[in-house]
């Protein structure tokens, strides 16, 4: 056996970690130092996370998801665990989008973060609305409409389980933001077909998709006899959903490549916790990878996770992330 081949196969000793070029897209006119992000919802405003992890070490930092107006979220209990990750029922919970340009956005910029606002709204004028107040701001650098939420003028109905509101969100933000800020559409996997929703975001100009949002599921307390949330159904997230998630990103990346989808990159996430975790998405199309229901349990994983990812892609002789993006597509 050659000191270059093992029972794996072969091994790529000459290429050091450090000589990988993590660089990442952000739309088409932004480039990141790395790929890896947070998804919304886990790392707050990065207040809590920056203890653990420097924000600017972060390709970049999503935040929780942000409305016009100020919102109380749903009633309590309304987090529940589950054997492999864990329900939640917050109900989009925040204090607004006054909040986050007056008082979080000059404290991250500050720290040099790069910054992935996540943006929702009851209907789209209120997404837009919310768009339109980011232009200017220091350490914004794109918008993710979370479409993943319900649209209570139309029953509740999530927009992007139906591909006409998803285009209707989508072009009304877009409309309405930055030119500059590439704007990402957060889609569900609770549809039947995903490559349909991801055509309607990306012909309403999308410049990117974040997948996946949490599966809507159900945890009965056994105690009780009642259902552990109190809004009965909540988003479950964590490993549980991790195939369903590379199963979403692999399909929609082949749609794009057979020309059935707009051409644009996509972020990754869906119970990531280590750079293997990653690397399965980055191999199925995803552009960049981020981190969520792990930071929970470690809030300095990020960049193990991105470390981790940085080797294995070393490993395998791959020079630059990019050149792994959507491998798993490839027949040869």
């Amino acid at each position: 056996m050659s000191a270059g081949t093992g029972p794996a196969g072969p091994r790529h000793d000459a290429l050091k970690p450090e000589d990988v070029d993590m660089s990442a897209p952000l739309g088409s006119r932004v480039v990141l130092p790395n790929p890896l992000s947070t998804a919304s919802g886990c790392a707050g405003y990065g207040r809590e996370l920056h203890r653990f992890t420097p924000l600017g070490a972060l390709g970049t930092l999503t935040t929780k998801t942000v409305m016009p107006h100020v919102r109380s979220g749903r009633p309590t209990p309304r987090m529940a665990e589950t054997p492999s990750g864990m329900l939640n029922s917050i109900g989009l919970q925040g204090s607004g989008i006054g909040h986050l340009v007056e008082h979080e956005l000059p404290w991250l910029a500050e720290q040099g973060a790069r910054v992935l606002v996540s943006v929702a709204g009851e209907h789209a004028e209120e997404f837009a609305e919310a768009a339109a107040r980011l232009t200017g701001q220091p350490g914004v650098i794109g918008i993710e409409a979370n479409i993943s939420c319900p649209n209570v003028a139309d029953r509740g109905l999530v927009f992007a389980c139906d591909a006409e509101a998803s285009f209707e969100v989508i072009k009304a933000v877009k409309a309405a933001a930055d030119p500059a800020l590439p704007v990402y559409a957060k889609l569900t996997p609770d549809v039947t077909r995903i490559t349909d929703i991801a055509a309607a975001c990306t012909d309403a100009g999308a410049d990117g998709l974040s997948m996946i949002n949490t599966v809507l599921g159900t945890a009965i307390d056994t105690v009780t006899m009642r259902p552990a949330l109190a809004g009965v159904t909540g988003g479950l997230s964590g490993p549980a959903i991790r195939p369903v998630a590379v199963r979403c990103v692999h399909q929609v990346h082949g749609a794009m490549l057979a020309g059935g989808v707009r051409r644009v990159p996509i972020l990754g996430m869906g119970g990531i916790a280590s750079g293997r975790d990653a690397l399965e998405f980055v191999l199925a199309g995803a552009s960049g990878v981020a981190v969520g229901t792990a930071l929970f349990n470690d809030p300095s994983s990020p960049l193990r996770i991105l470390d981790e990812l940085r080797s294995a892609l070393a490993g395998h002789g791959i020079g630059a992330f990019e050149d792994a993006v959507g491998r798993a597509h490839r027949t040869a």
